[in-house]
């Protein structure tokens, strides 16, 4: 949930069509996340409200009272994004930059 990721999330969360499902982040816990999109030293704070929730053993960000299932996974073949109710996925690690990956 690095510097694109969260602007990207920003994006999304200002764009009334569009409804964020899942993020993964598989080394920032909940909490820190919350804290890096509700003071962001460039774009401000957060202008919604954002918090962070554990249900079942699952950690969850809350934006504007919608819940937003956090991963944990370093391989996001492990994912359920269907499961988690995504059309669309964003890749913005960098990481995989080519098909074969």
């Amino acid at each position: 949930f690095g510097r694109i990721g969260r602007l990207v999330f920003r994006a999304a969360a200002s764009n009334k069509d569009v409804c964020v499902v899942a993020i993964n982040e598989p080394f920032m816990e909940v909490d820190y996340m919350v804290y890096l999109l509700r003071y962001d030293s460039v774009h401000g704070k957060f202008k919604g409200r954002i918090s962070s929730k554990k249900e079942d053993g699952k950690d969850f960000l809350v934006v504007d009272g919608l819940p937003i299932r956090i991963y944990h996974e370093k391989d996001p073949a492990s994912i359920g994004w269907g499961e988690a109710g995504a059309d669309y996925i964003c890749e913005s690690t960098g990481v995989f930059t080519a098909k074969e990956k």
